[in-house]
């Protein structure tokens, strides 16, 4: 099972190329502060401006960097169910543990059309999948019967939930077996989705502060609720300021702060507006990380 926090990675750059040196330094922070796994090229990784040729390079380079310390799940998610075959069979062939696929975005397919998509992914590979719902992107919600569907299809596993809605959540816990890894897809929900029974958290702001965020998992998992609650409650004004514009805008900025990569972007993406950023670096130095 993926369990514990998998850090989704952001995907540096420098003059407008893959910064392949911050990203395998990227990796090892995130190794030696104890993450569960790493999933490259999601939407954290800017992967929609990602060419496929970049994209099957940043896999190789993280999977590379990891040398099987922790587990890389890549994202190979596309609104074509081709691509995404495609996409997921260079994941396993480059070593990848598994795969995250978002749910078909902009064709906007029905429940049926989101079970065959994965159905078809599944046949054409040999790689544990993971579901990523997030309706806020997709313009499509994976409701909870279809969740009992996907997960009788051998290749998938789990799910990376971000339709913010805890109560849809707890149904589809209820609906799922035992060993269907329910992740939290958004860090605020991270504590409530574990409370009812989710098994960890793909995580944005494990980027920025993997420690704490390693630490409140961990603390719940091993049965002290009331420090996984004081971390979280540490950790909510960062979990606020890094959301207060489109994301990964506002963590590459805190990145670029912090001297670990440059706060390059694709458009359509844009610098974080000047207020924005002040509030940013105040949230910073009264974490202690500036």
């Amino acid at each position: 099972m993926f369990e514990g926090v998998l850090t989704a990675l952001v995907t540096p750059f420098k003059d407008g190329q893959v910064d392949e040196r911050a990203l395998e330094e990227l990796v090892e922070i995130q190794i030696s502060a104890g993450v569960d796994g790493l999933v490259p090229c999601g939407s954290t990784g800017e992967s929609a401006t990602l060419s496929h040729a970049e994209h099957s390079r940043v896999v190789e380079v993280v999977v590379s960097a990891a040398r099987g310390r922790v587990r890389v799940v890549a994202g190979t998610g596309s609104n074509s169910t081709r691509e995404a075959i495609l996409l997921t069979q260079h994941a396993r062939e480059a070593g990848a543990d598994g795969a995250l696929l978002i749910s078909p975005y902009y064709n906007k397919p029905t429940q049926e059309g989101i079970v065959e998509h994965y159905k078809a992914v599944a046949a054409e590979t040999a790689l544990p999948l993971i579901v990523y719902n997030i309706p806020g992107r997709t313009a499509s919600n994976i409701l909870p019967k279809t969740f009992t569907r996907l997960a009788e299809i051998e290749q998938v596993v789990g799910v990376k939930e971000s339709c913010g809605d805890l109560d849809q959540i707890a149904e589809l816990i209820s609906s799922v077996p035992d060993d269907f890894a329910v992740l939290s897809g958004d860090d605020w929900a991270v504590l409530p989705l574990l409370a009812i029974g989710g098994h960890g958290v793909i995580s944005t702001a494990s980027n920025l502060v993997p420690n704490d965020v390693v630490d409140l998992v961990r603390a719940w998992r091993s049965g002290d609720p009331v420090r996984a609650r004081d971390v979280y409650y540490h950790l909510r004004p960062i979990l606020e300021v890094l959301f207060c514009e489109t994301n990964p805008i506002p963590l590459k900025t805190a990145l670029a702060l912090r001297g670990l990569i440059g706060s390059e972007l694709r458009l359509p993406l844009t610098p974080m507006s000047q207020p924005a950023k002040e509030r940013l670096q105040f949230a910073l130095k009264e974490y202690g990380l500036l």
